[in-house]
C-alpha cells in the first residue's frame, strides 16, 4: 500500500510516534503501474481511487492476487461510466484503468466476497464529481470493517450518510487533513488472545478495547464463552486461560478472519465447536473453509466441513507439517497447535510476514514470557 500511495505522488515518513502522510491534491498522472502484491485490501481499496485521476494506470500483483476476484469493483467503476481493460482472466487483475475523473452516479455492489469492494468506492467518493450512492446487494459481510470505513472517513471530513449496511450516500466534499490513532490490530491479536485459552496463561492487549469497531474484536467474547476469563478494561483487554474450554456453536460473518484461530482453540474443547456464516471465505488467499478441515485431519483431529462453515471435534493433534497454501492466516493460526503438541512444523513460515512480519519473534517472546 505504501509503495502505491508513493508512486501516485503521496510521500509517507515513518517517525517515532507514526507516520506522517502528505497527500496530494491530484493522484499523480499516468501512465503509472501499480503492484498491490498480495494483498487484496490494497488492490480493492485503491481501483477505485486511480477513476479519480487521469491517464493510464495498471494495477497488477503476485499470482496469488491475480486469482483473487475483482468482479465487483470492476463492475461498479464501469457503470459509472470507468473505462478499465483487463489483460488477464474477466473481473481479474491485472487491469489499466484509463482515468478520466470519476463521476458521481448510482452502483449496486454484491459484497458476497468480500465487504472491501464497498470500502474502495466508499473511500474515493468524496473526490467523485458528484454525489456517489453505493447500493449493497443482498446482505452485507463482514459488516464491521464498513464501520471501520466510514468511521475513519468522518474523521477526515466526509460526509458519509447510511441506510444501515444497504445504502450509503456520499457527498463529494473532499477530505481535510488530521491526527488519527490506528488501534491495534483484533486480526492479529486474536492469535496471542487464543494461545492464552489454550495454555491457560494470560495475555494482555493494551491499545485495544471492547468499544474498538473492528469486529474482531468480539473473538474474546467468543473465547469467554468457551471457559476463558476476560478482563475488559477503558484502556487494554486480558484473557486469562483457565484450563478448560467447552465447544460452542457460533457465526462468524462479523468476524470471519477468526476462523481458522477458532479452530486451533476448539481443538482443545471437552466438545465439538461449530463455525457458519462464513461461507464467503472460500474465496479468500485460499480456501479458508477447506484447507483448515485438510490440515486437522493431517494432524488426526477429525473435522468436517460445512455449507457455511465447519464443525471441529476435539482432539489430540499429531506430528505433522502444516501446508499454509501461502496463506498467513494458515501459517500463525495452526503455529498454535503446536503450544500444546509436539512435533507440529508449519511448511513456508514466511508468508505470515504478510500481515504481521515480526509473529514468530512475538511468539518465541510469549511462549518466553517475555512479550
Amino acid at each position: 500500500m505504501i509503495d502505491c500511495l508513493g508512486r501516485l505522488g503521496a510521500v509517507l515518513q515513518a517517525e517515532a510516534n507514526g507516520v506522517t502522510v502528505d497527500g496530494v491534491a491530484g493522484l499523480a498522472p499516468g501512465p503509472v503501474e501499480l503492484d498491490a502484491r498480495l494483498s487484496g485490501t490494497t488492490a480493492r481499496f485503491l481501483l477505485p481511487i486511480l477513476a479519480l485521476g487521469e491517464g493510464e494506470y495498471r494495477l497488477d500483483g503476485s499470482p496469488p492476487l491475480r486469482g483473487r476476484p475483482m468482479g465487483p469493483s470492476l463492475h461498479a467503476l464501469r457503470t459509472l461510466g470507468v473505462t478499465i481493460s483487463s489483460e488477464g482472466q474477466p473481473g481479474h487483475l491485472p487491469v489499466v484503468v484509463d482515468a478520466r475523473g470519476m463521476p458521481g452516479g448510482s452502483v449496486t455492489v454484491s459484497t458476497s466476497a468480500s465487504s472491501q469492494f464497498v470500502s474502495g468506492l466508499l473511500l474515493a467518493g468524496p473526490r467523485a464529481g458528484g454525489v456517489l450512492t453505493v447500493v449493497v446487494q443482498g446482505q452485507a459481510v463482514s459488516r464491521p470493517y464498513l464501520d471501520m470505513t466510514v468511521a475513519v472517513m468522518r474523521a477526515f471530513g466526509a460526509a458519509v450518510e447510511q441506510d444501515g449496511y444497504q445504502r450509503f450516500v456520499i457527498t463529494p466534499t473532499g477530505y481535510e487533513p488530521a491526527a488519527f490513532e490506528v488501534e491495534p490490530d483484533a486480526s492479529a491479536a486474536a492469535y496471542f488472545f487464543a494461545a492464552a485459552a489454550i495454555t491457560g496463561g494470560s495475555v494482555t492487549v493494551p491499545g485495544l478495547t471492547a468499544a474498538s469497531v473492528q469486529g474482531d474484536v468480539r473473538f474474546v467474547d467468543i473465547l469467554e464463552q468457551m471457559g476463558a476469563e476476560v478482563e475488559r478494561t477503558p484502556s487494554s483487554i486480558t484473557v486469562r486461560g483457565t484450563g478448560t474450554l467447552r465447544g460452542v456453536d457460533v457465526n462468524l460473518a462479523d468476524l470471519s478472519d477468526t476462523a481458522q484461530t477458532l479452530a486451533a482453540v476448539a481443538v482443545h474443547a471437552d466438545s465439538p465447536t461449530t463455525v457458519r456464516g462464513i461461507g464467503f471465505i472460500r474465496h479468500k488467499e485460499t480456501n479458508r473453509i477447506a484447507h483448515p478441515v485438510i490440515e486437522l485431519e493431517r494432524c488426526g483431529v477429525t473435522a468436517e466441513e460445512t455449507a457455511d462453515g465447519f464443525v471441529i471435534h476435539p482432539g489430540r493433534p499429531r506430528p505433522a507439517t502444516i501446508e499454509t497454501y501461502g496463506d498467513h492466516r494458515m501459517a500463525m493460526s495452526f503455529a498454535l497447535l503446536g503450544l500444546r503438541a509436539s512435533g507440529i512444523q508449519i511448511a513456508d513460515p514466511e508468508c505470515a510476514a504478510k500481515t504481521f512480519p515480526g509473529f514468530w519473534a512475538t511468539l518465541t517472546r510469549l511462549c518466553q514470557g517475555s512479550a
